[in-house]
């Protein structure tokens, strides 16, 4: 995974992950490049939570939880239809699946600011 926030400043990084569930309950482990656990998101319906650092951390709501994180909204309910090859719309962002049979994903936010750019490569 690897996230681009055009932010002033702008914000960048690039980690491993598993996700498992769906767009209502779910989990977001987030690796280093040595495999140690950096982060956990996990939601349900009404309550999200974030691990790091040996802290957690409660909001009320998965895009509460990913504005915290990493500074923007991430679409996580389209993310897992993106990766089932659906492209639903979805304010501001635009998927390009061309590559999703390789393994590849590209989701990019043009408004609100500031643009974010999302790349997943799966295995």
């Amino acid at each position: 995974m690897a996230l681009r926030i055009d932010s002033e400043p702008a914000q960048s990084f690039s980690a491993g992950f598993e996700l498992t569930g769906g767009a209502q309950s779910g989990k977001l482990t987030v690796f280093s490049p040595f495999g140690a656990t950096l982060a956990e998101l996990t939601w349900s319906p009404g309550a999200a939570r974030l691990r790091s650092d040996g802290k957690q951390q409660e909001f009320s709501s998965v895009d509460a939880l990913t504005r915290s994180a990493v500074g923007s909204e991430l679409p996580i309910a389209a993310l897992f239809r993106w990766l089932a090859g659906e492209n639903p719309a979805v304010d501001g962002w635009q998927a390009d699946l061309s590559q999703l049979a390789s393994g590849r994903l590209e989701a990019r936010r043009a408004a609100p600011a500031p643009t974010v750019l999302l790349r997943l490569v799966l295995d």
